[in-house]
């Protein structure tokens, strides 16, 4: 997470955290088998494999997405949608016709099947190798539907495991679909997008490969007045996808690229947007003072100093986190965000109801209080002080009772009855519980917060 990088020799809290998902019974069983083992051994152990499991989870899940059919977005095809069903050999018979009805309508029905909301066919579909065969359709220029259908199923590949994104950039497809963002189709453009959103969100690698195949320039020419909201979104989602990864980072000229753009959408009024851009902002800044440089020239500080005081949390929680990772930089940038009003902005948030919040914010102000006696002079004039410290009595306090409670609970054995009602019938009952372990039980707090900003559902 942005800002658990501490500021070089100045230090700084490390913030653990991690988005919390659904796992598979399986899965949580195999953490809950600690009898006759020390509490506090049980509670890191457990600790540690959730957070392993957890992130394995995010990185796989979180950063890519599935386009759940809609067919009242494509009303040119919904006729035909209705009137065609076949079956899987049927598709891949289909698909390999030469005639470009047969094609259309066997690309339709792959398209409609791996965007079923629940175990769609993906790997049947790799395996039949449909891949290549759709990376053709997305040349068919003269064939707008066809190019629609195959970037749309294309997209749901992509939208899996690393080895189906990967089947899909081995099959050639993100140069045409680069292409396809300058496709006259609005729908096409629009999947072209969503589908490199999803490559680039498998990692570093294929990020930086479609990067390298001139999409930051398609991307850019994408956005203006008339741009529907819904398809800035996909955009801004897309760049944050692009922005994302350190090891390695993205390179200098692909940030100096994407900032102005970045600077552009910060303008925007949609949320959505926003905490995408934000999070873009973030990822670029985190541990690297180039980085940093470069978005505090862009000027966009005070934008983000004003969306640090936003009452939604997929807004706030981005922009305090690229804020508090521009203050792990120099003493000029840390000044530059000091000029922005960031102190003034930090008060309200060491006092909110979230913890995390507050501990990013407290984060932020541990690396302004590090730097010369003058960022101290600005921070005590601030009048930040009393809120630090009584948001620090709380804490004490509040930390204090809960893991003495979660001790008592742990040592008579109620964290095993808690964790077993996971798995109750009653739904209600069943997230109850696993609320329970994870604000509770888990070093991961406020992961309900972190899933309000990055596991966001999208429409089509």
């Amino acid at each position: 997470m942005n800002g658990s990088d501490g500021k070089g020799p100045r230090g700084g809290f490390l913030l653990p955290v991690s988005m919390s998902t659904v796992e598979v019974p399986e899965e949580r069983l195999r953490k809950f088998k600690y009898r006759g083992k020390d509490v506090s051994v049980q509670r890191r152990q457990w600790r540690a494999v959730s957070l392993q499991l957890r992130k394995a989870k995010k990185d796989e899940q979180v950063f890519k997405r599935r386009n759940i059919t809609d067919l009242s977005m494509d009303p040119a095809s919904q006729e035909e949608a209705n009137q065609v069903s076949l079956t899987v050999p049927e598709i891949i018979s289909g698909m390999n016709a030469s005639d470009q009805k047969s094609c259309f309508q066997a690309a339709q029905a792959a398209r409609r099947i791996l965007s079923e909301q629940r175990n769609p066919p993906v790997k049947l579909m790799v395996e039949a190798g449909l891949i290549p065969r759709l990376v053709e359709f997305l040349r068919s220029s003269y064939h707008p539907s066809l190019q629609f259908e195959a970037a749309w199923a294309l997209t749901n590949i992509a939208a899996g495991p690393s080895e189906q994104t990967r089947a899909v950039v081995e099959a050639g497809a993100v140069q045409p679909l680069v292409e396809l963002l300058s496709s006259p189709d609005l729908n096409v453009r629009k999947h072209a997008t969503w589908a490199l959103g999803n490559i680039a969100g498998d990692g570093p690698e294929l990020r930086d490969v479609v990067i390298s195949s001139n999409a930051i320039p398609h991307l850019r020419a994408l956005i203006s007045s008339t741009t529907p909201v819904a398809f800035l979104q996909t955009i801004s989602w897309t760049l944050s996808n692009l922005c994302r990864n350190k090891d390695p980072r993205p390179s200098q000229m692909a940030v100096k690229q994407m900032l102005p753009i970045l600077s552009h959408l910060l303008q925007q009024q949609d949320s959505e947007v926003l905490s995408h851009t934000c999070w873009s902002l973030s990822y670029v800044t985190k541990g690297c003072h180039e980085h940093i440089d470069q978005v505090v020239d862009m000027l966009v500080l005070p934008r983000l100093v004003e969306l640090m005081t936003s009452s939604e949390l997929s807004i706030l929680i981005p922009s305090l986190c690229t804020v508090g990772n521009i203050v792990t930089g120099t003493d000029s940038q840390t000044q530059a965000a000091i000029d922005a009003g960031m102190l003034g902005a930090l008060p309200q948030l060491l006092l909110h109801p979230k913890s995390f919040v507050q501990k990013m914010a407290a984060w932020a102000l541990s690396n302004v209080a590090a730097g010369p006696p003058e960022h101290l002079q600005q921070l005590i004039a601030s009048s930040i002080l009393p809120p630090l410290v009584a948001v620090l009595r709380n804490r004490t306090k509040k930390f204090a009772r809960i893991e003495s409670l979660c001790a008592v609970i742990e040592e008579r054995g109620g964290l095993d009855r808690i964790k077993a009602l996971q798995f109750h019938e009653n739904r209600q009952v069943a997230l109850t519980a696993q609320r329970i372990i994870e604000k509770h039980f888990s070093e991961e707090e406020d992961n309900d917060t972190l899933s309000l900003t990055l596991d966001q559902p999208r429409d089509a």
